[in-house]
């Protein structure tokens, strides 16, 4: 082999690994995509997606499907779901592409690696709204904007202008990754650093940025907040889902914050943490303080708005990909420790292979069901049934409605007082039953019945017909129940 085959190798090598993974990432995103029935969030981005708005919170991925999708396929479950998967698989190149600036090559390919076969980030790729697309943008634009400004870079910081505007416009949550880093900014700089930093052009032309997204976020955020926290208000437990029972201020939050840490599983969690600590230990210390600020702002600014009204962890999303530069990193340098084994990969592989495992069950099990219940395998069974008095109840109606075309499905509530009233007017006009469809009982941290006591009328006034759903290996149990309330006898 001539030497410069041998300079040459390292390179190949590497470009093949980098390819490798990004088929894989691109292949499990892809696996059963237009497979799985709708659930009920996918059901408002078909109702958006035929009919954008440009004043809608969030309109860039409802205007994209509309634009780019709509006139080649039909918005069908694969077709909303394909650009989805696509910006699911653009993003583990780009977190590689970004990383490396930041954390060097080997800690952005193992990070990459995790990033590739994430059950979390799987999971909304294959979801039909704007979280993947999300997370891509929010993978690029602080990190491009840090870069640009550290050195000097106006490629860098023209991509994080761009990429920052888009991902506001994917959802109004991204905006939260830049308050952390400034804040740290705005603490530690004196005023000759001040003074020094604003003789500079690009300097000034981030300040300026800042300064425009300051006011999108006064103008247009802010508003939507109270906006959201006053449908809450007027209507609570309003939605598509039976939610669970409110827990105690405290209790709540630490529940938000496990089920994060859950999402992302506790040992890949645990790495990050300690990788991004060994940054702060080694010389530059610049950037484990951003990547801490990226993070603990958005989270603390949302756990703490869980206290006045119901926030989801997929709010959180923006910050996710800090950790996998963190587990990156922590993985890297167990690669530079002398672990007196041999050979010396030994000891950090089966550490990857252990965070790797703890996210197998999820990943297998979502394959098997989709992460989601088949209202679909429901609604083709109960069509076969139902007959042409019949009331229908489900806990996500539009999407029960969705696949019983011509059939009025009313929303489930933890009231029973519809359900009376209900069985009592078919009792009298001698129409047909009640059927209910709703999730089947599954632990303690999921949807249940119990709550006003609807379980136990069901129980009591009708019969379990049928159980739909698939067995999952993890305890995200996924069964939908099928009941049937026969009309009550009229009092006459």
């Amino acid at each position: 082999m001539s030497s410069e085959e041998a300079d040459r190798r390292p390179g190949t090598t590497a470009a093949l690994l980098l390819a490798g993974v990004v088929v894989l990432a691109m292949a499990l995103r892809f696996w059963r995509l237009g497979e799985w029935n709708f659930q009920a969030t996918e059901i408002f981005t078909l109702r958006d997606s035929l009919r954008p708005q440009f004043h809608n919170a969030r309109p860039l991925g409802y205007l994209l499907n509309y634009y780019l999708v709509r006139p080649f396929m039909p918005l069908d479950e694969f077709g909303l779901r394909l650009l989805p998967a696509i910006f699911g698989a653009l993003a583990v190149p780009a977190f590689y592409l970004v990383s490396r600036r930041l954390v060097g090559m080997r800690a952005a390919f193992l990070g990459m690696l995790l990033l590739a076969v994430s059950p979390l980030l799987i999971s909304y790729s294959q979801l039909a709204r704007y979280w993947s697309l999300v997370f891509l943008l929010s993978t690029i634009y602080p990190y491009a904007l840090y870069l640009g400004v550290r050195e000097r870079n106006r490629r860098a910081l023209a991509l994080g202008f761009v990429t920052g505007v888009l991902a506001v416009l994917a959802h109004p949550v991204s905006a939260l990754l830049v308050v952390g880093p400034g804040l740290v900014m705005a603490t530690r700089l004196r005023r000759e650093h001040l003074t020094r930093l604003w003789s500079q052009k690009v300097v000034r032309w981030t300040a300026l940025f800042l300064v425009i997204l300051a006011g999108v976020i006064a103008v247009r955020l802010i508003p939507i907040l109270q906006s959201w926290i006053a449908e809450h208000d007027e209507n609570p437990g309003s939605g598509q889902f039976l939610v669970r029972p409110r827990g105690a201020p405290g209790v709540k939050q630490i529940v938000y914050l496990l089920a994060f840490v859950e999402s992302l599983t506790l040992p890949l969690a645990l790495s990050a943490a300690v990788g991004i600590y060994q940054l702060w230990q080694e010389r530059d210390r610049s950037v484990p303080l951003f990547l801490a600020s990226l993070a603990v702002f958005p989270i603390a600014f949302l756990t703490l708005i869980s206290l006045r009204t119901p926030v989801s962890t997929y709010y959180l999303l923006p910050t996710v990909p800090v950790f996998y530069m963190g587990a990156g990193v922590f993985l890297d340098r167990l690669f530079q420790v002398d672990w007196k084994l041999r050979p010396r990969w030994l000891m950090p592989s089966t550490v990857a292979v252990i965070i790797l495992a703890a996210g197998a069950p999820t990943l297998m099990s979502d394959y098997r069901n989709g992460r989601r219940y088949t209202f679909r395998d429901a609604a083709h069974w109960l069509d076969e049934r139902l007959a042409p008095g019949d009331a229908i109840f489900s806990d996500q109606p539009l999407v029960l409605a969705h696949y019983l075309p011509g059939r009025k499905v009313d929303r489930l509530r933890y009231n029973v007082d519809p359900l009376k009233e209900s069985v009592r007017a078919l009792g009298e006009s001698g129409g047909g039953g009640v059927w209910i469809v709703a999730p089947g009982l599954s632990h303690a941290l999921r949807t249940n019945l119990k709550q006003g006591g609807l379980i136990n009328w069901i129980y009591d006034n009708c019969q379990l017909r049928n159980t739909v759903g698939l067995g999952r290996v993890d305890f995200r149990q996924q069964y939908l129940q099928v009941y049937r309330c026969p009309p009550a006898p009229s009092p006459r």
